[in-house]
């Protein structure tokens, strides 16, 4: 409450300071008289309202910052709480799916018919796997694992998303914000770019010496060497629709930059076609 008041005060003696200021440039344009002692005062004057205004500018940039981030955690913090219950959910899951192998012997009394009727449950539930990660949830950083459990469950189905995350501490100095809009940027391509036939996406979620380390990788079909090196350049895109492309990625390393990050783009030639892995270390 004392800061509030304070700043308030400031502020009204940098008004008073301007009207001052004011009056002697009038009086100096009307009197065509240069008065060392009015100078002197006109200085000091000057200088307080342009330190004033240089400390408006801070204070309305740090918060838009805060704004912003405001608004990202309630857009993400939801997604965390929907992980929390579906992980719980799968666990009741999980129970009832172990009581059914358990007692099999129950209902099958042949050996080998009993093996091979566990063998098939269990394949069954492991092809109807969840997207749900329980890994997300342990991380630190609760918006950016609410974050990835949404772009994940708002994924197109047919697309196979596979998450490991090596390091549950993650320590960066930058902001979910800024996060957010280089992650959510790479994932977006990667989820655009998949089809039925290629529909690996694999991701990996790290943290070393206080930096982030995010990797994304996906398969491609007919990428060049040549326009891997324009990916990052304003206006640049490979998609077949240009209206309002070409941006993602040429603002996503302009904020990693700012951030003395940086984003590398590797295409590699796997036997099943070629992959374009991105990786983040911020």
């Amino acid at each position: 409450m004392a800061e509030l008041g304070r700043k308030f005060l400031y502020r009204i003696f940098c008004v008073v300071a301007l009207i001052i200021a004011l009056y002697l440039l009038v009086d100096l344009y009307l009197s065509h008289t240069l008065d060392i002692k009015v100078m002197v005062l006109f200085g000091i004057v000057f200088s307080v309202i342009i330190f004033g205004f240089f400390d408006w500018a801070q204070n309305y940039a740090a918060l838009r910052r805060q704004e912003q981030e405001l608004k990202i955690y309630k857009l993400y913090i939801k997604p965390m709480e929907e992980l929390t219950k579906d992980i719980r959910a799968r666990q009741h899951e999980f129970d009832n799916h172990m009581n059914a192998i358990l007692n099999m012997h129950v209902t099958i009394g042949d050996y080998d018919e009993l093996v091979k009727a566990q063998s098939a449950y269990c394949k069954d539930i492991y092809g109807d796997k969840s997207r749900c990660n329980p890994a997300l949830l342990r991380i630190s950083d609760k918006i950016l694992a609410g974050f990835l459990y949404s772009k994940i469950i708002s994924a197109p189905a047919f697309i196979d998303i596979d998450i490991q995350v090596l390091s549950q501490e993650i320590v960066t100095p930058v902001s979910e914000h800024a996060l957010v809009e280089i992650i959510g940027t790479l994932t977006d391509n990667a989820f655009e770019a998949a089809t039925p036939q290629k529909n690996q996406v694999e991701m990996v979620l790290d943290a070393r010496n206080d930096k982030l380390i995010f990797m994304i990788k996906n398969q491609v079909e007919n990428l060049t060497m040549s326009e891997i090196s324009h990916f990052f350049e304003k206006g640049f895109t490979t998609k077949n629709n240009r209206e309002d492309r070409g941006l993602g990625l040429y603002q996503a390393n302009q904020i990693a930059k700012r951030h003395k990050g940086e984003i590398t783009v590797e295409l590699l030639e796997q036997a099943e076609g070629q992959e374009i892995c991105f990786g983040v270390k911020i």
